[in-house]
């Protein structure tokens, strides 16, 4: 079968490399002059399924409209702009904002995270590909007891999905990463997932692409995919900058992108960019530094060590496809980084912004388009395309080729929007 795969990011590279395993005939197709050039090269570089957690939660709606009105460092902001496909985002997301709807989407997350962790175990052991990995555990960080009061509700969901966890002390936290010792005075204590892993997803896009070529697959760069070409209840084919393309099946994993691309066929995909932004920088002083990576409850801060870089990623902004880059976000990754660690160059640091795909309830949309025989969808993973790319690759994947899934996959699809 001719797999057509619009997009090159860390999700459309894994979905090629499995698709070629199971011996299809696969084209990828982006704008950008190779893969993982957007939202995929500079990210907090966490795979963490044991942080899988959905954003829409019974305490979302008093703890945005507090951030929303914090004027230094907030970890959510929205941009004030006339943007009805925001509001209706905004609103879906409130109506996940309870703690039936938590519990559903949190399962899904872990079911997805947890699959693509394990797909990435066995991708790297059979290729012995490295993209400056670690695989030494997360720590979730927390400054207030209110914080480990609420991490309490998600251990319990961690436990309901048998995945290992501890709630660790101060002294426990310090044995684990000393980089934090001078900042022991802010901490109250921990969530330890051992299971959580990171590594570069640019570094591991570029060299799952080579091997991915190796196999057969045909990447071709430089290309805008502008519309979709469809009769009756199936795609045709890609109009793009270089010309009609056509194939038997279509995957987008256009990210922030899809919805824009998917409109003109009536197809209304809930994804909006959620833009996040990061600091990459020189690893000055190894005391001084994370062993492996942190995220900062407070400030939504992920930290993460990167080989001899060390990455500072996480806020949220709401501000359409804007791609602008804030000072006042910068401030904040600054901040959360120079209290708990600072064994970094801040002055040599890159500042990066990117577009995460968001649905409403934080679960990604992979599967087949009702409607459509051979279109289909993996996309919408939000903050977790890393943590999800290899599982969602390989079960996009199963499904094109008429393989059942290793996982359930029918509470995936767009249908659960209906």
């Amino acid at each position: 079968m001719k797999v057509i795969i619009l997009g090159a990011g860390v999700v459309g590279t894994a979905s090629a490399w499995y698709l070629a395993k199971l011996g299809h005939e696969v084209t990828v197709i982006d704008r950008q002059p190779g893969p993982g050039l957007e939202t995929s090269f500079a990210n907090a570089g966490q795979v963490s399924p044991g942080y899988s957690t959905p954003w829409a939660g019974p305490a979302l709606p008093r703890l945005a409209l507090k951030w929303m009105l914090q004027r230094n460092h907030s970890p959510l902001v929205v941009r004030k702009r006339f943007d009805l496909a925001m509001f209706r985002f905004m609103e879906q997301v409130l109506k996940n904002c309870n703690a039936h709807a938590y519990d559903i989407n949190k399962s899904r997350m872990l079911r997805v995270a947890e699959y693509s962790r394990d797909c990435l175990d066995a991708l790297r052991e059979e290729t012995g590909l490295t993209y400056d990995d670690r695989q030494r555990g997360l720590i979730q960080l927390f400054r207030t007891n209110k914080q480990i009061d609420k991490a309490r509700h998600d251990m319990k969901l961690l436990s309901d999905s048998a995945i290992p966890h501890a709630l660790l002390n101060v002294d426990q936290i310090l044995a684990r990463e000393p980089g934090l010792s001078h900042a022991r005075h802010l901490l109250k204590g921990g969530l330890y997932l051992p299971g959580d892993q990171s590594g570069d997803a640019h570094i591991f896009t570029q060299r799952l692409a080579k091997m991915a070529a190796a196999l057969g697959v045909k990447f071709q760069y430089d290309t805008v995919v502008k519309g979709v070409d469809a009769a009756a209840d199936e795609v045709m084919s890609i109009r793009t900058s270089a010309g009609h393309v056509r194939g038997d099946a279509y995957i987008v994993s256009m990210g922030s992108y899809s919805p824009l691309l998917l409109k003109p066929l009536g197809i209304r995909l809930p994804v909006y960019p959620v833009k996040g932004y990061s600091l990459t920088l020189p690893l000055t002083d190894e005391t001084h530094a994370p062993l492996s990576t942190v995220n900062d409850e407070t400030y939504k801060v992920a930290i993460t060590r990167l080989g001899n870089r060390i990455r500072v990623g996480g806020t949220a902004e709401l501000t359409g496809y804007s791609m602008r880059l804030s000072p006042d976000r910068r401030e904040g990754l600054e901040l959360s980084f120079s209290e708990l660690f600072g064994g970094g160059d801040l002055s040599a640091a890159h500042y990066w912004a990117g577009l995460r795909p968001c649905t409403p309830d934080g679960t990604p949309v992979i599967g087949g388009v009702s409607g459509f025989k051979n279109l289909w969808l993996n996309t919408g993973h939000g903050t977790l395309g890393w943590t999800m790319a290899c599982g969602s690759g390989r079960l996009i994947a199963d499904l094109v080729h008429g393989r059942k899934p290793d996982i359930p996959a029918l509470d995936l699809s767009l249908d659960r929007y209906h």
